[in-house]
């Protein structure tokens, strides 16, 4: 048993699933749950990615709890057309997986986090991977737990580069900037591993060849799953030549921040106006001497993919 826990929160799409083998491979953290969140799917796919995911993994002691399904000011949702295209429709590049023998838990995403953070406090991290809008929902119903848990460290946002949707808005962000702007102007530890970066980690089919090479189930399944990945970059991204490790980037600088070079900085997130959704920093804490959000900027490519083909492979030896 690790010292350190750590919560994921996925909307449970291609590299949503490499973030799961990162964080069941790392040797220094706990698993300690999933909540799901909607985006690459709707939040209920999200659930059953994530378990079926787990299985594969040989991960089934670790619980998966349903969260919010829409954003915190609209009524429904509505997966994105690029998003069933880059991820599939199912989430994790139409290739099926056996049904999971768990189910997702009783208790809401939100009241487990807020458990979570009551249990453990400075020893857990949460790593979401989506939009903002359990934390945020969380912060709201228990806001004692911004200041209480260890660390959050989102893949979200863009500072020195454009966004993704629009000139301005990265996509976790764009779906839910006024929660997004309560979580970065909370009193939380937070750091944003947004497009800056992850845009410089890339996975190409040399990789996942080595997975195939293992001829074991999760090498197989995976390597089919992120190829799927890597051939829809091909027609929305050419100019990458692979495919970004946005998701597993994000749990990687949470157990290892020295992965990133990084700027400390008070945000806020615009949640109005054509600007919607972006992450700058905030002209009215500029002067704070304790900024609360530290933003990465550049990312040692070469160290962190080595760890990740460690983490994933040697995992994917054993299943």
């Amino acid at each position: 048993m690790a010292k350190r826990k750590m919560i994921l929160d996925l909307d449970t799409g291609i590299d949503d699933a490499m973030a799961i083998a990162y964080a069941v491979g790392a040797p220094d953290v706990d698993l300690i749950g999933i909540i799901s969140s909607y985006g690459n799917v709707v939040v209920e796919q999200a659930a059953h990615n994530s378990l079926q995911i787990l299985e594969l993994l040989g991960a089934t002691d670790v619980p998966v709890f349903v969260g919010e399904p829409h954003s915190s000011t609209t009524e429904h949702f509505d997966v994105m057309a690029i998003s069933a295209q880059i991820h599939g429709v199912n989430g994790i590049g139409e290739v099926q997986l056996p049904e999971p023998k768990r189910q997702p838990e009783q208790q809401s995403g939100v009241d487990f986090l807020i458990d979570a953070v009551h249990q453990y406090g400075a020893d857990l991290t949460l790593v979401p991977t989506g939009p903002l809008t359990n934390l945020a929902a969380a912060i709201k119903k228990a806001p004692d737990i911004a200041s209480t848990i260890g660390n959050v460290t989102i893949m979200g946002g863009a500072l020195t580069v454009p966004g993704n949707v629009s000139h301005f808005a990265e996509a976790n962000i764009n779906q839910d900037a006024e929660a997004a702007n309560a979580v970065f102007t909370s009193k939380i530890n937070l750091t944003m591993v947004g497009l800056d970066v992850t845009l410089r980690t890339l996975l190409t089919t040399k990789e996942t060849g080595q997975w195939r090479d293992l001829k074991t189930t999760a090498g197989e399944k995976f390597a089919d799953i992120v190829d799927y990945y890597i051939d829809a970059y091909k027609v929305t991204s050419p100019h990458l030549h692979g495919c970004a490790l946005h998701d597993p980037l994000a749990v990687g600088v949470a157990l290892d921040p020295s992965f990133v070079s990084t700027l400390k900085l008070n945000m806020f997130v615009q949640a109005s106006g054509e600007d919607y959704g972006r992450t700058i920093g905030d002209p009215a804490r500029l002067t704070d001497a304790h900024p609360n959000v530290t933003v990465a900027l550049t990312v040692d490519t070469d160290r962190y993919l080595k760890t990740f083909m460690t983490y994933l492979t040697d995992l994917f030896k054993q299943n």
